[in-house]
Parts: structure tokens; sequence; C-alpha cells
């Protein structure tokens, strides 16, 4: 079997873009010769040693990413050779060719180059199955995001307020302000020099944020409380301010708060809550948003493949905004 190039994690900060064994497409998978591939802080935990990925997933690093269809595996239908793609991976993504289900493969949106599709799978999945499918944000609610400036955040803004609802932003510079504001977000909190709570309560004459769409954990759970409004709902979806804190139940019972943690990345394929089902509602709700222009994707930063360890770096100091993309081939 032929290898193929793909980066190999040795450490965080040495990621080697070298030969390992092939690919080839199971039973129901697509076989996608990658374009570009998205960086996610799980791939940052993931060379760390930190984020094991999933049972029977590529040990590869990378959770998105765009190409073209190389191959079908038995049983598929709906996707042939040479089809522009883009794809949701629990693993893989960082190499020359991944294997992925067919129900996590999507078409690229309409307006959207190939390279710049990798940057949506991994948000519009995280940002939907959060927001609309868990959260069921409202036209006229007041939805919270923490890291607004993140590709999480930048695609979330332009999601919520698409569906009619007003958006409360946190970040830590002003530029990065001024793009969630650009992006439709009008409630805007720098967060080392302001209480996000008082900034919300005074958005909203006291009521708090209906949604509130969190990627810290602990460091900010009890404000986070705080900041909802009655039958207020919280998805957590990070934890980059720890993993445990104190719960105050009397808060949560008072306002009747539902507080939720969720990831994607473990998911099962198939059933009412796996990949499949995100997939395809975003595909069917949030592609027509990027088709008529009313949500795009905010690309901060491309490195090529071999540079996959600067792109990390450059993800981890937060010296850019939106998604990084590794470009793999042309």
């Amino acid at each position: 079997m032929t290898p193929m190039l793909a980066i190999v994690a040795e450490s965080s900060d040495r990621l080697t873009w070298r030969e390992v064994p092939d690919v080839l497409p199971a039973k129901g998978e697509v076989l996608i010769r990658v374009n570009a591939a998205g960086v996610n802080r799980a791939d940052l935990l993931q060379a760390a040693g930190n984020y094991p990925p999933p049972p029977g997933a590529s040990n590869i690093l990378g959770l998105e990413v765009s190409g073209v269809v190389a191959n079908v595996g038995e049983g598929v239908t709906g996707w042939t050779v040479g089809q522009d793609v883009c794809a949701l991976l629990a693993g893989g993504g960082y190499a020359e060719y991944v294997a992925v289900p067919a129900g996590q493969v999507m078409p690229v949106p309409v307006g959207i180059s190939l390279p710049d599709a990798a940057a949506l799978p991994e948000v519009a999945c995280t940002v939907w199955s959060n927001i609309a499918m868990t959260a069921h944000l409202t036209e006229g609610e007041l939805l919270l995001i923490h890291g607004g400036a993140s590709g999480i955040g930048t695609h979330a803004i332009q999601v919520a307020t698409a569906l009619g609802s007003r958006v409360a932003v946190t970040a830590g510079s002003r530029s990065k302000l001024d793009l969630c504001r650009e992006l439709g977000a009008d409630v805007l909190i720098p967060y080392r020099d302001e209480d996000f709570v008082a900034c919300v309560n005074n958005a909203t004459d006291g009521r708090g944020a209906d949604v509130i769409l969190d990627i810290m954990g602990a460091a900010y759970l009890d404000r986070n409380l705080d900041a909802l409004a009655p039958d207020g709902r919280m998805t957590i979806i990070g934890m980059q301010g720890g993993i445990k804190a104190e719960f105050n139940i009397a808060k949560a019972v008072a306002k009747r708060l539902h507080v939720i943690g969720t990831s994607l990345r473990g998911r099962p394929v198939e059933g009412p809550h796996g990949k499949k089902a995100i997939v395809e509602a975003v595909v069917a709700s949030v592609w027509p948003m990027i088709a008529d222009g009313r949500v795009r994707p905010i690309i901060g930063a491309r490195f090529p493949i071999a540079e996959a360890a600067e792109a990390h770096r450059v993800l981890a100091a937060g010296e850019t905004f939106g998604k990084v993309l590794l470009t793999v081939s042309e």
C-alpha cells in the first residue's frame, strides 16, 4: 500500500509532515483528497497528549477538511468521485487523504471556495447543534458568546443574527470587539476591563441572557448563572477556564436554569443526537444562510500543512481571530 503524507504529533510543538500508512474507505465511508484542514483547540489538546481521539478514530490530528472525493466505500450513495466536499471528522484531517463516514460529508456551500470550506464543518455543526438544536435560541432572545472573535464565536454571531436574535460577546481586545460588531454583535464586552454580568444586565434592563454559549467552563460558571435570564439555557462546550467549580443550586432553581454540557467529537454517527443528524440539519438550515450572504467563514490565518506547529502556536497565543486553516494540496 502506497504511503501518504500526514502530520505526526511527536509532542505539542513537534508536528512533523511525513509518510504514514495509506487509508482506504471502509463500508459506508468516503475517501477525500484533502485540500485544506481547519485547526481547532481540540487539535492543540490532542497534540499535547490531553485529548485522545474516540475509540476507532484516526490518531492523526484534524476535525474538519475540505477536498475532493477520491473514492467511495461499499454502500455509499449520493457522493461520487470528483465532487467538491467538506466534512466533519473525529480525526485524520491533517493528511493528504482522510476516510470519513458518508453521513458526515457535506457539499461545499454555494459561493464558498474549496479551501475556505474547510473553515465551516466544525464551527457550523458545533454552533447549530448548541444554539438551535439544544438551547433553542429564538428571534428576539439575547445570546451571550464567550470568545466572540474565535472561530466558534464569529460563526455564532452571524447565525444568531440571521435568526433574529441579539448578540452579546466577550473578547480580549478592541480590534476583536470591532470585528464582532461588524458581524452583528451589539453588546461588546472587554472581559479584562468590565464585568460581563453587569454589562449583560445593563443591556437587558436586568433580565439577563436567554442563552449562553460558553467555552470557559469552571472559571465562569458562577457568573454565568448570574448572567442568565429566568428560564435561561447555557451550553458549556469548552473548559479553557478549568473543569471543577462550585455549583450554586439555589441560583439555578430560583431562575429555572438549564445548564447543559455538550461535545461533538465523541458522538455516534447515527441516532437522534448523532453527527449525521447534526450535519443534515446544518446543510438544511445554515448552508442557505451562507448561500445568501448572511453568514460567511471568517479566516484569520492560513499556513502550509508543513507549518502546522506554527499554526498551533498562533491559535494558542490568541494572535488571530476566526479560523486558522492549513493548506494541504491545490
